[in-house]
């Protein structure tokens, strides 16, 4: 599921990384999170096991992640963990549930911003928020902000985009 090889390099490179979405996240809790492209899971569930106040939603296309997923959840008895199968931007067509149901949106090496973003914002609520794992480079669009976490021990920072959908609620006077 993944190329990283040593425990050590697993933690570095998935779980740290994973974990550095967290400060980027809006504070408040309980909140809906929804993973696009979970792949092996990474960031979803290692955000999930250090905060459990996250009600925590994978989208996986592949059937063969799906059931590490589903495995991982069971052998880790993960509450408030749903594993979705299918293309995030069909799920949201066809389950109409799933529109505007999510306080958060995540997503880490699932493809260009400039597409993830407008599919992610399908999924968010009304003043709901979209962190994607990225590069300065790629927030050429306007609403979209550059978030910088430092990786501790490290000299180095992880880039985040993060957006927000437009809430229709007007401010108070």
């Amino acid at each position: 599921m993944t190329a990283l090889r040593s425990p050590a390099e697993i933690v570095r490179g998935l779980f740290l990384d994973s974990l550095l979405f967290l400060p980027v996240l809006p504070t408040f809790r309980p909140i809906k999170v929804l993973d696009i492209g979970a792949g092996s899971g990474v960031p979803g569930l290692p955000m999930r096991i250090v905060d459990p106040e996250i009600a925590l939603t994978l989208v996986e296309a592949k059937r063969k992640r799906i059931s590490f997923l589903l495995a991982i959840g069971r052998e880790l008895d993960l509450s408030g963990v749903k594993v979705i199968e299918g293309r995030a931007e069909v799920l949201v067509q066809e389950d109409p549930a799933l529109a505007e149901g999510f306080d958060v949106v995540v997503a880490r090496a699932v493809g260009p911003a400039t597409g993830l973003f407008p599919l992610a914002m399908r999924y968010l609520r009304p003043g709901g928020t979209v962190v994607l794992a990225g590069t300065p480079g790629a927030a050429k669009s306007p609403g979209i902000e550059v978030v910088k976490a430092s990786i501790p021990g490290q000299r180095a920072t992880r880039v985040f985009l993060r957006g927000a959908k437009r809430s229709n609620v007007p401010r108070g006077r």
